[in-house]
């Protein structure tokens, strides 16, 4: 009994952990994969895939290790193995081609999640108030007009608020970006 419960409390852990992993990283697979793959629909399939294929694999993934870039791995084989198959039937790009774009993707992924991750040091330093204004100027939901009103500043005058934030914003993630290259 007690082992059977053990066991029972393993699996829910286990799978609480992929969805957890997974569902922080399927935006960053799924680019990747549609950057690899011939059309947006071709992609969704892939994905499925992969997602698949991650799942029956997780007990071999490192509890320490990067899930993204072992996630990125089984992709890239996924996209390739796909390309062969569907190949004959259409063009697609040479799976030489498709390598070498994996590869170029995932250091480019390397370097924006590096920006990512600096962009999210730097916002986290400024006041409350205008991390909570240059959030809802960004929301989908929120005309600027409204946020620009709340602020106390006329839509042009926000827009120049915005416009010093960007700029304050990118130069403090090009000098963290900076440092980080130098350690």
């Amino acid at each position: 009994m007690w082992r059977a419960s053990n066991m029972l409390m393993s699996k829910t852990s286990r799978n609480a952990r992929f969805v957890r992993e997974f569902a922080c990283h399927e935006e960053a697979i799924r680019a990747y994969v549609r950057r690899l793959a011939p059309s947006r629909s071709d992609a969704d399939d892939i994905l499925q895939e992969v997602a698949m294929v991650l799942w029956e694999k997780f007990d071999e993934f490192q509890e320490e290790g990067n899930f993204r870039s072992w996630a990125f791995g089984f992709a890239r084989y996924k996209v390739l193995s796909w390309l062969r198959d569907h190949g004959r039937r259409r063009l697609v790009l040479d799976s030489d081609v498709v390598a070498l774009i994996a590869d170029e993707s995932n250091e480019e992924d390397r370097h924006l999640e590096q920006q990512r991750h600096a962009f999210r040091s730097c916002f986290a330093k400024l006041p409350s108030d205008q991390r909570s204004l240059l959030a809802n100027a960004y929301h989908p939901d929120m005309k600027i007009q409204e946020v620009a009103a709340t602020s106390g500043r006329t839509t042009a005058g926000f827009y120049q608020w915005l416009y010093r934030m960007r700029q304050m914003l990118l130069e403090c993630v090009q000098r963290q970006l900076a440092s980080e290259a130098n350690l």
